[in-house]
């Protein structure tokens, strides 16, 4: 009987240690596996949250190389190395030489413009024997036309820029009594620029004869080959009264006085100067590029200083 009884209990207890060794290794089984997910699960989301994280920055990185791309200014274009002459009107000068040719060469490195200043019809001329102008702006359209019919001119880079006004001049102080155009023929002697190639004394015959006044004044009259020897004439006393553009007036206003501008109605048409290409230049898009530049606000502010206007 103790036999049976030390059997049963030894059969209870093996099957109790196999029992017991079963559930040890399921549960070690069972948390082994739960780790693994646990570690799994950790490195998907952190690996998610680093795409999530590294997503948007590529992103606005790349649209950010997009955006500069798209929208940032374009470089000024380079121009090739060369010189160009400019033929331009004597009241021009000033502006060309002290400002507005400095200004354009230093947005234009390699680039060097050369001036000849003169009456608007010498230069044409000029132009019209062989000089080799890459730009002309005359003080009247008359003289641009000219050109420009005869097959000299860039007929589509013709532009009427700048406005200016005729006005009559007497020296600094002094006291002739001259109030007004009408007035002129009171005075003794007279400077006025030659019609048949000076603007200025186009506009000045023209608004004299409207007035009655021209053929009154022949005896009296010196007649200079382009504004600035009128100007110089007045401003040296030389001559009474003269006939200058206003701009020209405003450089010697210590030496000159404006008496008065042409009066409304005198003059048919407005005074104004076109500029354009000269065909057939050896620099054209050095010579348009200068052309642009001329029709830039910079450029402008320039003019409006020395007294002329935008031509409207």
């Amino acid at each position: 009987m103790k036999k049976q009884i030390t059997m049963f209990l030894a059969v209870a207890m093996a099957a109790g240690m196999m029992a017991g060794c079963s559930g040890g290794k399921a549960q070690t089984n069972a948390s082994g596996t739960a780790a693994v997910s646990d570690t799994a699960a950790a490195e998907t989301t952190q690996a998610d949250t680093t795409t999530d994280a590294t997503e948007p920055a590529s992103s606005d990185a790349a649209a950010q190389g997009q955006t500069g791309e798209n929208t940032g200014e374009p470089d000024r274009a380079e121009l090739e190395p060369a010189e160009i002459l400019v033929a331009a009107a004597a009241s021009l000068k000033n502006a060309y030489e002290d400002e507005l040719i400095p200004m354009f060469q230093e947005q234009n490195p390699g680039v060097t413009v050369v001036g000849t200043y003169d009456s608007s019809g010498k230069l044409q001329t000029q132009i019209e024997e062989g000089l080799e102008a890459a730009v002309f702006m005359s003080a009247a359209p008359k003289q641009m036309n000219a050109l420009d019919e005869e097959g000299l001119i860039e007929s589509g880079t013709i532009t009427d820029l700048l406005e200016n006004k005729i006005v009559l001049i007497v020296p600094a102080g002094s006291e002739s009594g001259l109030a007004g155009f009408e007035d002129i023929e009171k005075a003794e002697s007279i400077a006025l620029g030659d019609p048949a190639s000076v603007p200025v004394g186009q506009y000045s015959e023209e608004a004299l004869t409207n007035l009655g006044i021209w053929d009154k004044i022949q005896d009296k009259v010196s007649f200079g080959t382009n504004v600035t020897e009128v100007l110089n004439q007045v401003a040296a006393s030389s001559a009474d009264a003269g006939i200058v553009y206003a701009t020209d007036a405003y450089s010697m206003a210590d030496q000159v006085k404006i008496v008065a501008e042409a009066p409304e109605g005198s003059l048919k048409n407005k005074v104004l100067y076109p500029v354009a290409v000269v065909k057939n230049t050896e620099h054209e898009t050095q010579a348009r590029a200068f052309v642009e530049f001329l029709k830039t606000d910079e450029a402008m502010a320039v003019f409006e200083k020395y007294g002329f206007s935008r031509a409207n």
